[in-house]
């Protein structure tokens, strides 16, 4: 099985539990070493945020299940790294 080291999440959650908490209990989630919340869209009822979570051997289905006990919901994962080392975004002249 690949060691996933890092994941980018984009998930839908109530106001409460807050960004500080679902991270703090992300953290709590077993080969997790990091977790960064980003609160990038707020409406009356729900929030967007972009979570990233870094470790080894992450276990996205852990995580996943985490997030939905704190009443989120993943959209989708927008990076996932696996492998050794992670390896960051390479800015190119196209975009």
């Amino acid at each position: 099985m690949a060691n996933t080291r890092r994941l980018v999440l984009d998930v839908l959650k109530p106001h409460k539990p807050s960004i500080l908490e679902m991270a703090e209990k992300l953290s709590e989630v077993e080969n997790v070493s990091s977790v960064n919340t980003i609160l990038y869209e707020i409406d009356e009822k729900v929030e967007n945020i972009k979570i990233t979570i870094v470790g080894d051997k992450l276990d996205f289905d852990r995580i996943n299940d985490r997030i939905e006990e704190l009443g989120g919901s993943v959209h989708s994962i927008d990076e996932a790294v696996c492998g050794e080392n992670i390896i960051n975004e390479v800015k190119t002249p196209q975009g």
